[in-house]
């Protein structure tokens, strides 16, 4: 779907709408992503006050909480669903998603980093790891576990850029919806346009640092090949993704069966 036009919010999206087999679609107005929420002003923003947003899930480390502070209407509930402290508590750093900013503003760490084909064998090991440890597998059941109540209301969920954290979330409710891998991959890379705007200034202003363009492109933006690496995850551990849902996330059958009532039209 196209991205809603909020003033405040970057890249903020409704799944309603993606279609589904059968001449579905996903329900409009009852789950939504984003980007963080820093910069939040329902007051000033008509779309996204009209939105009608009760809930958030913040996929967010405690340092992007910290540093970014989500500005929140008031009377929303916001839970806490840190996709990848294991994974910082295993290696001892965040990875690149969730430091975006810091690596852009210093070209020589991105080098470092990212360079020489790096940044996208890490991003993978990232996704993988979005399937595999237990802080990831416990943020994925805390949304659906939302998405499956009733009294849940609009939800929005969001990481930084909303593109990695919240691309698996935004596959992971599809698949559970039906969505043949078309719809998942088209949904999945729509949101680069949004990203890569805005994130301009950064990559500008690290390009003309003297940073690599190719880091900052492997890093900002997402691809297909990211995504397919989180899929591939779930088959080498689960077998199919309805055993990854029901074991790796603790979802029972019920609640995947009440989200597909709810967020199913036609």
């Amino acid at each position: 779907m196209p991205a809603i036009p909020s003033t405040t919010v970057a890249n903020l999206r409704d799944l309603g709408g993606i279609p589904l087999p059968g001449g579905r679609a996903v329900r409009p107005g009852l789950a939504l992503r984003a980007g963080q929420l820093d910069r939040l002003d329902p007051a000033a923003d008509p779309a996204f006050s009209a939105l009608g947003i009760r809930t958030i899930v913040d996929f967010r480390t405690n340092a992007e909480r910290a540093s970014y502070p989500d500005h929140v209407p008031e009377g929303v509930h916001v839970l806490v669903a840190d996709a990848l402290a294991d994974k910082i508590a295993r290696t001892g750093a965040a990875p690149a998603v969730a430091q975006l900013k810091q690596v852009l503003s210093d070209p020589a760490l991105a080098d470092e980093k990212l360079g020489g084909g790096r940044a996208e064998a890490l991003f993978a090991d990232t996704y993988r790891a979005l399937v595999s440890t237990k802080s990831a597998r416990a943020a994925y059941r805390t949304l659906l576990t939302e998405l499956a109540d009733p009294d849940t209301g609009p939800l929005l969920f969001h990481c930084t850029a909303g593109k990695d954290r919240t691309g698996w979330a935004t596959t992971v409710v599809l698949t559970l919806l039906g969505a043949d891998a078309a719809a998942l991959e088209a949904e999945y890379l729509s949101v680069n346009s949004a990203v890569r705007e805005a994130f301009a200034p950064l990559v500008e202003g690290f390009t003309a640092q003297g940073g690599d363009p190719e880091i900052a492109l492997a890093l900002i933006g997402v691809r297909a090949s990211y995504l397919h690496a989180a899929q591939d995850e779930v088959v080498a551990r689960y077998g199919d993704f309805e055993r990854y849902v029901r074991e790796g996330l603790g979802v029972p059958d019920e609640a995947v069966e009440r989200i597909r009532q709810r967020l199913t039209a036609g």
